[in-house]
């Protein structure tokens, strides 16, 4: 097993077993030992006699743990940091010498949205299948937030803010969002010139999300928008748009194209939104992440660029 020590003149019994320590990150982050046992292959009473040996090594208790649930304690808290770095630095060591020589091969299960993944991925997957010929790719296009764990699934692609602290991410691409309607529209029902115009305007809502943040010179406002359209699928709502039904916050991955044509116009230009969102990869552990999946993050990661080239050049993109 692999082993550092983490000051050269300590004896070989304070040396630090690397499995240890991804097990207490892990334990920490599903705030269960016994499940971080399991994905590391460990039984419950393996995975507990582990942790109690870091802490002896350590000569501190790491975490609180009863029959019920654990939590970490003031010294874990302290130590939790330098552990996520120990193992990122082991990582990249991993990877600049034994994995450069692995090929990524096996069958690779993902997930992402709908829209996304048909407007700004499935162009690219002959590519990355023909780059890596070991590999097949079991691609599940849905809106739906998918457990990874449970339905066993290697990566997924999600927008937005992360609320899951359990998995491990990676962005992908910048998430620039506006407000946008048709020409049309405005010409019939006027142009907001103030996040709280909004309310007497029709609004297509994504997910039941009626209240949009704005940042304005005198701090960030909330506004709870009105509107007879609320749905889970961001192209319900594009096609509401360019059919001159209301205002909506768009992504401009899927909505560049309809504003370099003129088709739709940004509003409220002058009032950012108050949240800045992100396209992440997520999976489910840190450790032994398999060259399958990382060939298919940085593939993606290059694919998008930065800036992502629908806001360098919406022609590319698909309509």
């Amino acid at each position: 097993m692999t082993k550092i020590d983490v000051q050269s003149n300590l004896p070989y019994k304070a040396q630090l077993d690397l499995l240890d320590v991804a097990l207490f990150v892990r334990s920490a982050a599903l705030s269960n030992l016994s499940a971080a046992g399991r994905e590391f292959g460990l039984s419950a009473a393996v995975a507990s006699a582990r942790l109690a040996q870091l802490e002896r090594q350590l000569g501190a208790r790491l975490l609180h743990r009863t029959t019920r649930r654990i939590s970490v304690t003031q010294e874990g808290e302290i130590f939790i940091e330098h552990a996520r770095a120990l193992l990122d630095a082991a990582d990249a060591a991993r990877a600049s010498v034994g994995r450069a020589f692995e090929q990524p091969q096996g069958r690779l299960r993902v997930t992402m949205p709908s829209s996304l993944g048909r407007q700004h991925v499935s162009p690219a997957i002959p590519e990355f299948l023909r780059r890596y010929p070991g590999v097949s790719l079991d691609l599940r296009l849905t809106d739906q937030v998918v457990d990874l764990v449970d339905k066993g699934i290697d990566l997924a692609v999600r927008i937005g803010a992360l609320k899951d602290s359990t998995l491990v991410a990676r962005k992908l691409a910048s998430n620039r969002r506006v407000l946008c309607a048709s020409p049309t529209y405005l010409a019939e029902h006027g142009t907001p010139r103030h996040p709280a115009d909004l309310a007497q305007h029709e609004c297509a809502i994504l997910s039941g999300q009626r209240d949009w943040a704005f940042v304005t010179p005198t701090g960030t406002i909330d506004v709870r928008v009105c509107g007879r359209l609320d749905t889970d699928n961001g192209e319900v709502i594009r096609d509401a748009l360019l059919a001159g039904f209301g205002i909506g916050l768009k992504s401009t991955w899927s909505v560049a194209p309809f504003l370099h044509s003129g088709e739709l116009v940004t509003v409220l230009d002058s009032y950012p939104l108050a949240e800045t969102v992100a396209i992440w990869a997520v999976y489910p552990s840190r450790a032994f992440v398999p060259p399958k999946t990382t060939a298919f993050i940085d593939f993606l990661s290059g694919h998008f660029g930065d800036p992502p080239y629908w806001d360098v050049d919406p022609r590319r993109v698909m309509r």
